[in-house]
């Protein structure tokens, strides 16, 4: 079956084209996405997702694409037209169409794309099952990560640089060699004395809607969390290092730069706190 997009108003083929090449999210990444987990055929974190996306929208004075309660009919249609029952989908608005300067008009039309694609159930499993090894890497970025801006040229060439390493994700560094966040992902770890830390929701990072759930869940099983940044050397000598993300919820981090952690197996913190995610994803 072809995979359907919605763009900018039509549901059409994923593979006819439908942006046109003076939108300012082509030429200038002047735009920003969301993913969002589909399992069991109902989109997850649902709220959260649009909540962030108003915020990150407002940050960059573009306006919202349509009500919030159409989005929603959108992004149902879109899941429900291409028979996703696991998988995520990926909404990107765009500023706009306009002539090509770097300055922008008030008042243009944004633009929307929509995507869906499944994911596979078991690979999600295997990755608790097994872990991922991780590459750090200096972080280059620019200074709004709070923001969920299409413009991901350091991410990108980030994950890169891991994946040619034969590893699957980055963490990146900052210049006080305190990590920031994974490439695609944010960074935990359980530290020598077993508190669970994350870095605080600046502009440094991107606040996940996984790890925000998390923190929540954390709370509820009366973990001791800290949200203090930790260094590399911290990570590299905790007990359990995971990331998190919408499109696999919880990465067991095996090892860092090949430093193994803790005994190389996805830690028990991280195990349960993705089977509470797994569980709290099914209430929704």
């Amino acid at each position: 079956m072809s995979r359907i997009a919605y763009i900018d108003g039509q549901y059409q083929p994923l593979n006819q084209p439908g942006i046109m090449v003076e939108d300012r999210g082509y030429q200038f990444s002047d735009g920003v996405y969301e993913v969002c987990a589909i399992r069991a055929g109902r989109l997850v974190d649902e709220t959260a997702h649009l909540d962030r996306l108003d915020y990150s929208l407002n940050e960059l004075a573009i306006a919202a694409p349509m009500p919030r309660a159409a989005l929603k009919l959108v992004m149902r249609e879109v899941v429900r037209r291409n028979r996703i029952l696991e998988g995520i989908l990926y909404l990107q608005v765009s500023r706009g169409v306009a002539a090509r300067e770097h300055g922008f008009a008030e008042g243009l039309k944004p633009v929307l794309v929509m995507t869906v694609r499944p994911l596979s159930a078991a690979k999600r499993q295997m990755i608790r099952t097994q872990g991922i090894h991780v590459l750090s890497v200096p972080d280059q970025r620019w200074a709004r990560r709070d923001i969920k801006s299409i413009s991901l040229l350091p991410n990108v060439l980030a994950r890169q640089t891991a994946r040619q390493a034969d590893m699957q994700e980055a963490w990146q560094i900052d210049a006080d060699g305190l990590v920031t966040e994974g490439a695609a992902t944010n960074a935990w770890i359980v530290d020598a004395d077993g508190v669970l830390r994350t870095r605080p929701a600046t502009h440094d990072i991107l606040n996940g809607i996984v790890r925000q759930v998390l923190l929540d869940l954390a709370a509820q099983q009366n973990l001791p969390v800290s949200k203090k940044p930790f260094s590399l050397d911290e990570a590299k000598a905790a007990k359990e290092c995971f990331s998190t993300a919408s499109t696999m919820s919880v990465f067991p981090v095996v090892s860092i730069d090949g430093c193994t952690i803790g005994d190389g197996k996805p830690g028990p913190i991280a195990s349960a706190l993705a089977d509470a995610y797994d569980k709290a994803a099914l209430r929704h």
